[in-house]
């Protein structure tokens, strides 16, 4: 059974700072930090929350990033303070940043690395940091296979996101549902969000780019799904090209249907959907896959079994990842070495399992040589005895033949959200950065849809 989900613990041992804060010789080491709010392990853990694995017990009593700044001064010597602040979505990262906040080393989604990019706003990670021979390097020695190859292959001004970015999370969206009410087929296609037999019962993204690549999806079910163009040689490439388009027709295309599934629409939320879900106000969520696993564990704990689904046709595989600002680095090569001892220090095995643990979304680190990420996958989804076990292949993740016994309920619910199937995600699609044009035509797209389609 897998083990209850941390909760989340408000007013937490951080002190948010902006830069400039609070009195600090100049000679001391600060790294400031800013990260999307409640997206890394606080501590605090409960005494029933030790993660017991073969390779030795995983518990935490104190934040990650208080425990980062002790080991810090443990090996290299010297004493550093991390600032550490939040934000709540990409853009208002952006607008802290325009407005004058500096900081050293953020988070931001795959399109927002883009954007920094292009503004040549970021700083390269060194070439220490990708050298595979020192064990110390926890994160390109750890990294997923799979998840580094994605980086490697999305570029921005001929370079590419690996040069500037280390993953930290990454998933799908889909669909979360009540499987007493809707069956698999249901839920099979994105266009269950249209279905008026389930009129005021189901909810949508109040987020433009999320709720514009679903009304894509749909828009283009039928093609995507014919046998000629699956079997295409270019197949990747021109379903990104499809999902990808911000042409005025495909905008227009895109408002109709999400103005005809808001008015089907429980409501638009950015975070509501979970609550609504577990009290059985609606019977299927769009989703991100972490909020997903959060929903499903909450839900269970009530007694009720919720199910997650990829629709068939395509999904948005999303990922966040961490970069450096060139104007916090500013060529200090102690902020620079201190930015990537924080990268390597949360992509040790047993830091990615207090994350996952804590957090509930999915590390982009496998572990590399390291067992204890298997482990823990082992310990929150292995099959147990009397449980019907399935085989979950998640070979392309970890880069060498690993396949976990599960129990079969778990290919449909919190394993699937957290580790999809390989059949998943060659359908899935990065959302790119759009440009100035394509942004304006969205959204006033999305202007028309929420404060317009109410009815």
């Amino acid at each position: 059974m897998r083990k209850k989900l941390l909760t989340v613990l408000f007013g937490a041992c951080f002190c948010f700072m902006l830069s400039g804060c609070g009195n600090i010789g100049d000679d001391k080491l600060v790294l400031r930090i800013a990260n999307c709010e409640e997206y890394i392990d606080e501590g605090y853990w409960g005494e029933d929350e030790i993660i017991e694995l073969e390779s030795g017990d995983i518990f935490s009593e104190d934040s990650l990033i208080d425990d980062f700044e002790i080991w810090y001064g443990e090996t290299y010597g010297e004493e550093i303070e991390v600032e550490y602040s939040t934000y709540g979505t990409n853009e208002e990262l952006y607008n802290q940043m325009s407005l004058g906040n500096v900081f050293d080393l953020v988070c931001p989604s795959d399109y927002m690395i883009m954007k920094l990019m292009e503004e040549e706003r970021l700083e390269p990670l060194s070439e220490e940091f990708f050298d595979e021979s020192n064990p110390e390097n926890y994160y390109i020695n750890g990294v997923s296979p799979y998840i580094e190859g994605v980086f490697e292959s999305l570029e921005r001004n001929g370079e590419s996101l690996s040069i500037y970015s280390a993953g930290y999370m990454w998933g799908t969206m889909g669909l979360v549902y009540n499987p007493e009410i809707l069956s698999e087929s249901d839920v099979a296609h994105w266009s269950v969000l249209l279905d008026s037999d389930y009129y005021k019962r189901i909810t949508m993204k109040d987020g433009v780019r999320d709720s514009f690549f679903v009304a894509q999806c749909i828009a283009n079910e039928e093609k995507v799904m014919q046998e000629d163009y699956l079997s295409d040689p270019l197949y990747y490439q021109n379903l990104s090209a499809l999902l990808n388009d911000t042409s005025k027709e495909a905008v227009d295309v895109a408002e109709d249907i999400l103005s005809e599934m808001r008015k089907n629409a429980y409501s638009l939320e950015t975070d509501s959907g979970k609550a609504d879900m577990i009290t059985g106000k609606v019977v299927a969520n769009m989703q991100w896959s972490g909020d997903a696993v959060y929903t499903l564990d909450q839900a269970e704990e009530d007694g009720c079994l919720l199910n997650y689904s990829v629709p068939e046709e395509c999904t948005n595989l999303w990922f966040d990842g961490w970069v450096m600002m060139k104007n916090g680095i500013s060529e200090d090569t102690r902020k620079k070495q201190a930015a990537e001892a924080f990268l390597n220090y949360i992509s040790m095995p047993e830091n990615v399992v207090r994350n996952m643990y804590y957090i509930g979304y999915t590390s982009a680190i496998s572990g590399g040589e390291s067992d204890v990420i298997k482990e823990y996958l082992e310990y929150m989804y292995g099959a147990e005895e009397g449980d019907e076990v399935a085989e979950y292949d998640l070979s392309y993740f970890f880069g060498q033949d690993y396949v976990l016994e599960c129990s079969k309920e778990q290919t449909k619910r919190q394993l699937l959200a957290q580790y999809p199937t390989e059949e998943i995600i060659e359908r899935a699609v990065v959302m790119n950065c759009f440009d100035e044009e394509a942004n304006e035509r969205i959204m006033q797209m999305w202007t028309n849809i929420r404060c317009f389609d109410l009815f």
